[in-house]
């Protein structure tokens, strides 16, 4: 449910309809544009009597919205969310670029990556300290040492980083080295450590699950956004198909439907979708052609000695020349520089 306020809705206005809501049992979050004043009302099983709601001084209407997802909607806040990570923003109509190795291994490793990553102009330098494999048998990666690692090598080059983390009770320890939380695909449902996401004071990058509908998708950004975050990204990385020649089947759809029932941010990863580093920089176009607002690509010194994920790294050299051919192309494709 969506209370608009009226353009000349003053601030105690405003503050007695909260408090009105909350009182009832609801929580709300306030969204400022620059005519009216927002706010949503998560009911969750409190009985809102509407009708009162709308008799209040300074309200211009109460709506209910068409869509099962109501905060990350364009309904709710119809101007695209900006979100600001270190010096660079995300969502402004540039491209932003996620990179980095699946797995932090060592610290030359990590460093290495970052100064090459630096060079390239990235906008987060990327890299797991905990990893959630399919196999029991795989690299499961380093934990908080990795993180360590992570955040010395971002620091060193002036990155900020971002990692991801799997259960509620890391996102604390995970905040304390990462600009950015990321959650994984396998952890897209899972609601606790949306909540503990939605509470850490990050912002946030939350992948599609691989068997996940755009409405389900969209409604684990709702549970993070209804704890109060509000900067959260969207990262399309392919659905499973019955396809297998590439890892995992690129919903480029997703992407221009995204943008248009959602003013969140939208990225794609286009390392995981295909699994095969020769198709990262025509899938990195398509994504750029479908309106994608960054991109986030795997990269590592020496892929064949990866401890994951190597086939779908690119070496620097051929990173780096890809890096150069994707801004040239959103260069003509948009005709704006990051």
């Amino acid at each position: 449910m969506i209370a608009t306020m009226r353009p000349d809705a003053t601030l105690k206005e405003i503050a007695d309809t909260v408090r009105a809501i909350e009182a009832f049992g609801a929580r709300t979050i306030i969204t400022r544009l620059e005519e009216r004043t927002l706010i949503g009302i998560i009911s969750k099983g409190a009985k809102i009597p509407v009708d009162l709601i709308r008799e209040m001084q300074g309200i211009e209407s109460v709506e209910t919205s068409d869509e099962p997802f109501q905060l990350v909607s364009r309904q709710f806040h119809p101007r695209n969310t900006i979100i600001r990570i270190g010096k660079s923003k995300v969502g402004d109509g540039g491209l932003a670029i996620i990179a980095g190795p699946c797995s932090v291994e060592s610290k030359d490793q990590i460093l290495t990556t970052a100064r090459y990553c630096a060079v390239a102009e990235v906008t987060l330098l990327r890299g797991g300290a905990f990893k959630p494999r399919s196999s029991p048998y795989s690299f499961q990666g380093l934990g908080e040492e990795g993180l360590r690692l992570l955040a010395e090598a971002g620091k060193d080059v002036g990155l900020p980083v971002i990692t991801e983390v799997l259960t509620p009770e890391t996102v604390e320890l995970t905040t304390e080295y990462a600009d950015v939380l990321q959650i994984g695909a396998r952890s897209m449902q899972n609601f606790k450590l949306l909540e503990a996401v939605g509470q850490c004071g990050r912002p946030v990058l939350l992948k599609r699950g691989m068997h996940a509908t755009i409405e389900e998708f969209l409604l684990a950004a709702e549970y993070i956004y209804t704890y109060g975050n509000k900067e959260i990204i969207l990262c399309e990385r392919g659905i499973r198909t019955f396809e297998r020649y590439t890892r995992n089947t690129l919903d480029i759809s997703a992407v221009p439907v995204l943008k248009q029932l959602s003013h969140l941010p939208v990225f794609v990863d286009p390392s995981h979708a295909a699994g095969r580093r020769e198709l990262i920089l025509p899938l990195s176009k398509a994504a750029i052609a479908a309106g994608a607002d960054g991109l986030m690509i795997e990269t590592h010194p020496d892929p064949d000695e990866a401890l994951s994920d190597g086939s779908q790294s690119l070496p620097p050299e051929q990173f780096s020349e890809a890096i150069g051919d994707i801004r040239r192309f959103f260069q003509a494709v948009c005709g704006n520089e990051k």
